[in-house]
């Protein structure tokens, strides 16, 4: 799956990031995860949706914190109206009442979209992939598996990992050796859990952990790290500006992040409008062209000039080793695989 440009006249409508008051705002506040992802959100659909729709949004941002949305809807004090959120969260979330179920005969184009990008409280806002990316300057040999980012006698340094349970689980049994097709199968044990957080353990004396999508073509660049795992169309982004980074897409893991309207939220039609505008193929093909991650309407991935689909999670070269996100499994066991990491990561 992560800021928006301010130009002059454009902060009366998105409040720039850290004024905080977007929570007093009387304006539809649409959050997302900061960074170059945004910026391309906030040109491809935001700006010219309220332009079209003749409204005003407001954009702050977050990193995923679900329990700051829980307590909006426990407590009726809902200051947020449209987030963007990873599919187990949002499964989570629906089936506790933090979402609005969405209307799909008035959202429309539900037929356009890739498999799963249509659910009941949330429509897919993009596909991404999170990979091994190195600054391809400073390694001799490029790295071409979770075996090479593990391996700390042949790279020697810091390796970045995002803090939390999920994807790192899946990759540390890639590294052990696990086949792409049975990582699911594996970490559905107890033993594989074990097998995992094992094969983290051997690691951590070297990890520096990111929160923050910003973060790793960052610390790539400041050379904090000589590899970290990362959303792809960051590392696409720096790449196609001049940065001398790269991906490793064998053993990429790919999913969706979605739009979901949060239970109680005062512009709910405004909402709708918004993602049945995002979902159209022509705002798709702009966002793609701004940030490479993966259209979900079918009709923009048809669009797509061939030098930028390489950079998409979804190209066929793409996704040959590539693992697809188990959803389910994380709706399943999500809460205490990510309740035993905290407690692994703080030793």
């Amino acid at each position: 799956m992560r800021a928006f440009a301010r130009k002059p006249g454009v902060c009366a409508l998105w409040l720039c990031l850290g004024l905080g008051t977007a929570q007093a705002a009387p304006d539809m506040v649409v959050v997302g995860y900061g960074g170059a992802g945004q910026k391309a959100q906030d040109v491809a659909f935001f700006q010219p949706f309220s332009a079209q729709d003749k409204s005003k949004l407001i954009q702050s941002e977050y990193n995923g914190e679900m329990a700051r949305i829980k307590v909006m809807v426990d407590t009726g004090n809902v200051d947020w109206d449209v987030v963007q959120i990873e599919g187990p969260d949002l499964l989570r979330g629906c089936d506790e009442g933090m979402y609005e179920r969405l209307d799909w005969n008035r959202l429309g184009r539900k037929d356009q979209l890739i498999p799963d990008a249509a659910q009941d409280c949330g429509s897919a806002a993009l596909v991404w992939s999170v990979a091994i990316a190195y600054d391809h300057d400073k390694l001799a040999q490029a790295p071409t598996s979770w075996a090479d980012f593990w391996d700390v006698r042949k790279y020697p340094g810091k390796r970045g990992l995002r803090k939390r349970a999920v994807y790192n689980l899946e990759f540390a049994l890639l590294a052990d050796g696990v086949k792409v097709e049975d990582v699911y199968k594996v970490l559905a044990t107890p033993e594989g859990v074990n097998r995992a957080f094992a094969k983290l353990t051997e690691l951590k004396p070297n990890i520096q952990w990111w929160e923050a999508g910003a973060q790793p073509p960052q610390w790539l660049m400041a050379g904090d790290v000589v590899m970290t795992s990362t959303y792809s169309g960051r590392i696409a982004a720096a790449a196609q500006n001049g940065s001398p980074l790269a991906l490793v897409w064998p053993g990429s893991l790919y999913g969706m992040d979605y739009w979901a309207i949060i239970k109680g939220s005062k512009h709910v039609q405004q909402a709708e409008r918004l993602i049945a505008y995002a979902n159209q193929p022509e705002a798709q093909v702009r966002y793609v062209a701004q940030i490479p991650y993966g259209p979900t309407n079918i009709e923009a991935a048809a669009q797509l000039d061939p030098t930028l689909a390489k950079w998409v999670p979804t190209a066929k070269q793409n996704l040959e080793g590539a693992l697809a996100m188990n959803v389910e499994f994380w709706v399943d066991h999500g809460d205490e695989l990510e309740e035993r990491f905290n407690a692994w990561a703080s030793k």
